[in-house]
């Protein structure tokens, strides 16, 4: 073989062994998500955050009922808070008992348990309650707002801006996709408790009894949630949680023709989701990753931790295909403390990073001594 053709060889060869592992994650890629006819949608794995499929996500649209997330969430964060309980018995303004739409038929002037209304809003989706609860907490539904619009802040919602807590239709108040995802996984991150409702069929109130619009909820048994809405701007929506063989997703659908359009789109998002994807732990919370080199210190090594738990995504296979970088000074020098983080940890398949997590130190490290010091420092300018 001349040398042209050995030293083309060898290029060959090497080129195919650096994009072996990019060859192989093509191989066990999931397929293309489903087309589906919605105005936006966004599928999410829970543990990790991570979008599986996703259309218009950012894209701020009219939430309607999905509103209603946020009212409960902002509802369940004043009981955490001892601002309210759910034993508390809330007058009916003639406010909420006029608000037009979907309602649960409260009186005005009765007092009705916060307990009562909050199943009334969630699986009713009653405006009337979404109106007495937000007047109850806030004093009015306008100052209500302004808490679901920090609290929106809070969870990074970018794209949300609320005017009411019902969904109805007014100028600026819109949601994306993307951050209603951030929303139901905060609620049901925050309060397991108290999402129960979101599964439950039907509820009674005042003799009537009204079912949960969530078809999923009779369709597929994996479906425990959470909440539909309609406007004729915002189209139908929903918003659907499921679990199988301990994998969370979330999928938001919005902008659907008709109730079994939003029913169907979601139920197709979620099979492809739970088809083709598996999640993962990598890490437990305070688990140590690696170690380093600590100069100046009374230690000279400490292990680096993750402070909260590290979940991926990957396609069905995959798993052994992710691999791991630590990013860190070159030098890490003390005092140290387990608050101050010093650097980062991440995941990656092929080029594409799933999750990055910051590092710790596992303990505080002093500085040392005069002479370890001393002799350190020396020491570093070999470095």
């Amino acid at each position: 073989m001349k040398y042209r053709q050995l030293r083309a060889f060898i290029l060959s060869v090497a080129a195919v062994t650096l994009l072996l592992p990019q060859i192989l994650v093509a191989q066990i890629a999931a397929p293309s998500a489903p087309a589906l006819n919605a105005q936006a949608y966004l599928l999410m794995d829970f543990a990790s955050g991570q979008p599986l499929a996703s259309k218009n996500a950012d894209s701020p649209l009219d939430p309607a009922s999905i509103t209603k997330l946020m009212t409960a969430y902002a509802v369940f964060r004043a009981i955490r808070a001892g601002q309210i309980s759910l034993d508390d018995e809330v007058l009916v303004s003639e406010k909420a008992w006029r608000t037009p739409g979907s309602r649960m038929f409260i009186e005005v002037g009765t007092r009705v348990p916060v307990k009562d209304l909050l199943p009334g809003m969630i699986v009713q989706s009653g405006n009337d309650a979404s109106v007495a609860l937000a007047e109850h907490v806030a004093g009015t539904e306008e100052t209500f707002a302004e808490i679901m619009n920090q609290l929106a802040s809070e969870l990074g919602m970018d794209r949300t801006h609320y005017r009411n807590s019902t969904g109805l239709p007014a100028d600026g108040h819109v949601t994306s996709a993307n951050d209603i995802a951030k929303l139901a996984s905060a609620l049901i991150r925050e309060f397991p408790d108290y999402y129960k409702w979101y599964s439950q069929k039907q509820y009674t109130y005042n003799g009537i009894t009204q079912g949960n619009r969530n078809a999923l909820l009779w369709r597929d048994e994996s479906v425990d949630g959470m909440k539909t809405g309609y406007t004729e701007s915002a189209g139908y929506c929903l918003v659907s949680s499921a679990e199988r063989d301990n994998m969370r997703l979330i999928a938001v659908v919005l902008g659907t023709k008709s109730p079994s359009a939003r029913a169907n789109e979601s139920q197709a998002l979620l099979n492809y989701g739970f088809r083709f994807f598996e999640s993962h732990k990598l890490w437990d919370a305070g688990e140590v990753v690696s170690n380093a080199r600590v100069w100046k210190g009374e230690s000279d090594i400490t292990d680096l931790v993750v402070n909260d738990a590290v979940y991926v995504a990957v396609p069905r296979g995959a798993l052994d295909s992710v691999q791991t970088e630590l990013e860190v000074p070159r030098n890490i020098v003390a005092p140290l403390t387990t608050s101050d983080s010093i650097g980062r940890v991440s995941a990656k398949l092929g080029i594409d990073t799933l999750a990055s997590a910051p590092v710790y130190s596992a303990v505080d490290i002093p500085e040392g001594g005069l002479l370890s010091t001393a002799w350190d420092e020396l020491l570093l300018w070999f470095e």
